[in-house]
């Protein structure tokens, strides 16, 4: 007996270590180790400095400087600009002064009538109702004018973004190939910071209204082309092989099913673009838009919360509208008993414009079309009182807790200054393993190698110290995002009265431009990293919670009814059913967090966040090519190197390890 236990007991060291071998994890971590075992001090031999070496740096300064003295020198001589750009440019003003002088001539009530009654017919009287009071909206508050000029860009911006947008995804959804060689640019196009871009737009165009509508075009044309080639890609296949069985032309097959099964797509592509293209209103201000994102530029440079507050309502309440109405239009399309058409949508488009020119003749005839002085409402004076308040008994010296000022110091100290000091201090071969170490655990190697790389070029470009500085403030800010964030998703999940209290409050937070909550922000907080973060926070913040309740609401009831017939509590069904069920839905929050956080990093930049968003704001200012583009890249790599190592792929999710 004693012979057979020996017999049994003596393999289970040599199984238990099979086991530990063949766990997934635990293999990635053990390979990564040995391959540092060997590289770590080969590259410490040769590179022995903690921060990354010089030798593995390139200059573009030099090239990037020449790029742009060359742009100065020939824009009013080279027949690229005078034949090419030049019509472009003289094409782009014809059309929004086209419609902004339509506009005008419609009236205010013309203008609003034709809204109204394009609300009714496509979404119901509640909503035509909200888009009337809407735009009086705009007129109480003295934006009229600017409201206009404001929409004006906007129809040429998101007409010329949705013509590219959808001839892009056109492309890419009927090639395989050309799929794969536009979704690096796509992505790209979404993640480099707006700032970035602006830079070579103004060298080539110069400061005015064409520079920011193509700059607008640029940021809002990717969603249509993604979720173009999205519609036609995921055609029903038998549908698809019934109609080729019929004998039909590619065209044919094109036109009669392709593009009437992506018509909801399409719709929300058109949806998405319009809610880039409003958000991209204030940043195109910097350079000459005007409209209601100049009066908001302007409220910030002076730091007026009213003025400011004033112009941005009508830029929200523009945002809230236009996404009802065409969420509404894409509803109505993919219901197949709906009886609407394209055709159906044009007639309704018709009518409205008929509706406006008598409204508008009218208006001529009585002398009213331009909105009248005694109907204003100021607001800007009751705001900026409030604001001094807040101001005077918050910024410091609240008993007991302190004031926005101590916490932002207290943030900055034991935060900010911790984790970006931690971050410079790590060797630079220890930043990239970490990376590696992360990134291999929540994907494939491929997610690791692209993580790596992504860091590396980051070192490359020789913005090394900077970008860890960037980092951190994205870390702290993620961190913060995600406690408030899920604790308010969970509340929201739990409790129907909790979800429509905040659901106003997200609606204003995910539409009300960065610009305009960075003010009130600056005034509490102050100046600095701290005020930059705080800002990072409140535009993330929206999503996380969104994603977060939405994932907690889909957790199958039949899971929850039987933790609940087990007797577990509300406690114990959160934190052992509905959180990992979720577990997706909550990785896609830290995501979207991230993201989000790192596309107000150029904003931060503006308050004192320093690090990146400074460079890239700098070279904007200066027309400094090389300092702008080259820090708007190491965000583009930051980004992709942390939506690596935060999104789970594919494979990894299918096989569970």
């Amino acid at each position: 007996m004693a012979t057979a236990t020996a017999g049994t007991t003596a393999p289970v060291p040599h199984t238990g270590v099979a086991a530990l071998l063949r766990h997934r994890a635990l293999g990635k971590l053990l390979l990564l180790a040995v391959a540092a075992a060997v590289l770590v001090p080969l590259v410490n031999s040769r590179w022995s400095s903690g921060t990354w070496p010089e030798a593995l740096t390139v200059d573009l300064s030099e090239p990037l400087g020449k790029a742009s003295d060359w742009i100065i020198d020939n824009r009013d001589s080279h027949p690229l600009f005078l034949y090419f750009f030049g019509y472009v440019s003289n094409g782009v003003v014809l059309s929004v002064r086209a419609v902004y002088l339509v506009l005008l001539a419609a009236g205010w009530a013309g203008v609003t009538a034709a809204a109204a009654l394009v609300a009714w017919r496509v979404a119901g009287v509640r909503l035509a109702v909200g888009t009337a009071v809407s735009f009086l909206a705009c007129g109480l508050l003295g934006m009229w004018v600017p409201t206009m000029q404001t929409l004006a860009l906007m129809v040429a911006a998101v007409l010329a973004s949705v013509v590219l947008g959808a001839l892009l995804g056109l492309a890419a959804g009927l090639s395989d190939r050309t799929f794969r060689a536009l979704r690096p640019v796509l992505d790209t196009m979404q993640v480099l910071p707006a700032f970035a871009y602006l830079l070579p737009v103004v060298l080539v165009f110069g400061i005015g209204v064409p520079a920011a509508v193509l700059a607008t075009v640029v940021y809002a044309a990717p969603p249509m082309a993604r979720l173009t080639a999205l519609g036609l890609r995921g055609a029903d296949a038998g549908v698809m092989e019934a109609v080729e069985s019929l004998g039909t032309t590619a065209r044919q097959r094109l036109l009669t099913a392709r593009l009437p099964l992506a018509r909801k797509e399409l719709l929300l592509g058109l949806n998405q673009t319009i809610m880039m293209a409003l958000s991209m209103a204030v940043i195109a201000s910097v350079i000459g838009a005007g409209g209601l994102g100049d009066r908001v530029y302007q409220a910030l440079a002076s730091v007026d919360v009213g003025a400011a507050l004033a112009a941005g309502i009508p830029i929200v309440l523009l945002a809230v509208v236009l996404d009802r109405v065409t969420a509404a239009a894409g509803e109505r399309l993919g219901q197949s008993d709906s009886g609407w058409t394209p055709w159906g949508y044009a007639a309704v488009v018709a009518v409205a414009v008929a509706v406006a020119v008598a409204v508008a003749v009218a208006g001529r005839l009585t002398d009213r079309l331009d909105w009248p002085e005694a109907w204003l409402v100021n607001i800007a004076e009751p705001v900026n009182r409030a604001v001094d308040w807040m101001t005077d008994h918050l910024y410091s010296g609240v008993p007991y807790v302190g004031g926005t000022a101590d916490w932002a110091g207290h943030f900055t100290t034991w935060v900010l200054d911790p984790l970006r000091d931690g971050l410079q201090w790590l060797p630079w071969w220890s930043v990239l393993l970490i990376v590696a170490a992360l990134a291999w655990l929540i994907g494939t190697w491929r997610t690791a190698l692209t993580a790596v790389l992504a860091m590396a070029a980051i070192g490359v470009l020789g913005v090394w110290e900077p970008s860890l500085d960037t980092l951190s403030q994205v870390l702290a800010a993620v961190a913060v995002t995600l406690v408030l964030g899920f604790a308010a998703g969970v509340a929201a999940a739990r409790s129907e009265r909790c979800e429509r209290l905040l659901r106003p409050v997200l609606d204003v937070f995910q539409t009300m431009p960065q610009f305009v909550y960075l003010i009130p922000v600056v005034a509490l907080f102050g100046v600095g990293r701290a005020p930059a973060v705080a800002a990072a926070v409140v535009y993330a913040l929206p999503a996380v919670v969104r994603i977060t309740t939405q994932g907690l609401r889909q957790v199958d009831p039949a899971a929850m009814e039987s933790s609940r017939s087990l007797g577990a509590t509300a406690w114990q069904q959160l934190r052992q059913v509905q959180l990992p069920l979720a577990r997706p839905a909550l990785l896609l929050a830290l995501n979207q967090g991230v993201v989000l956080v790192l596309a107000v990093v150029i904003i931060g930049g503006l308050v004192g966040g320093g690090a990146l968003g400074y460079d890239v704001v700098f070279g904007l200012a200066q027309g400094d090519l090389a300092t702008g583009l080259v820090a708007g890249a190491a965000i583009v790599c930051l980004g992709l190197m942390l939506d690596r190592v935060t999104q789970p792929t594919e494979r990894r999710t299918k096989k569970g390890a």
